[in-house]
């Protein structure tokens, strides 16, 4: 059989075992997504049940489960989650609008980029926690100097991913569009777009996840709601329970706001033509 004859006939059967496995992951990804964090906690309860932990500092996954019960029952976690998600929301939108816009130009612009990428570099390096102090001198401890925190956690991954799309367009689709006349907004709709969209979607996500650590340093210092607050109060009161309920929290809704991205965007990328098994 020749290379071409075993060629042809893979591809179907590649093909096949893509929609097989696709099908497969749709009906069974959210229990392959929680199988680990359901071993590991039925591990670690079995092992403060046999005794080999006390899990006084560490608390099995029944006592945590009893916190978020009583938690809820009393209304204060669908409090401080709404304080939390409102803050990240409003961090987060601020951070991809700002972060879209100077990496568009800077990665059109190879002056522009010159000029501010350096700095954008050195800022980006400086820890979360660094940047609490000024702000609260500028925007006082309040929702500001908050929000502003997200914002700047978001921006740089926007920012990157952005500026390098837009550098990683090749060349040769730009001059194919030229080539066929296309128009400004037709090159933009037909080629730019399509070619910078997943690693927008990309960086999006990345950003989302870094607002969601910047908003624990914002709500840290200054704060009397939100998860960041539960998680000083319980280690004020010395509640372990408590702050691993927190940080739960803090995982789970991360984990739902990035499939409300993932969500959103799939319709924008049903085009791409993605390795078996390469669904998000």
């Amino acid at each position: 059989m020749s290379l071409a004859q075993m060629t042809v006939t893979a591809e179907p059967e590649a093909t096949e075992q893509g929609k097989r496995w696709a099908g497969l992951g749709r009906a069974t990804r959210l229990g392959l997504g929680i199988l680990l964090p359901l071993v590991l906690a039925a591990g670690w309860e079995l092992a403060v049940h046999l005794g080999w932990s006390n899990g006084r500092l560490v608390p099995p996954p029944s006592v945590v489960f009893a916190t978020f019960v009583e938690l809820w029952r009393a209304g204060e976690l669908q409090r401080h989650i709404a304080v939390t998600t409102g803050r990240v929301a409003a961090g987060f939108a601020i951070g991809v609008i700002a972060g879209t816009f100077v990496g568009a130009i800077a990665g059109y612009s190879a002056l522009v980029r010159r000029l501010i990428d350096p700095t954008m570099q050195a800022l980006r390096s400086i820890p979360s926690i660094a940047w609490v102090p000024i702000f609260i001198l500028w925007f006082g401890i309040f929702e500001a100097s908050k929000i502003t925190l997200i914002a700047v956690g978001v921006f740089f991954p926007v920012y990157l991913g952005v500026m390098g799309a837009i550098m990683s367009v090749d060349r040769k689709l730009v001059e194919v569009g030229r080539a066929f006349r296309l128009s400004p907004a037709a090159m933009m709709r037909r080629i730019l777009l399509p070619a910078v969209l997943p690693h927008y979607v990309i960086a999006i996500r990345s950003g989302l996840g870094l607002g969601w650590m910047f908003v624990v340093a914002a709500e840290l210092l200054g704060a009397s709601e939100g998860l960041g607050f539960l998680l000083v109060d319980g280690q004020q009161l010395g509640k372990p329970a408590q702050i691993v309920a927190a940080i739960v929290a803090f995982a789970i809704i991360g984990k739902i706001s990035d499939w409300i991205v993932v969500i959103a965007t799939a319709p924008f990328l049903r085009w791409e033509d993605r390795a078996r098994g390469a669904e998000a």
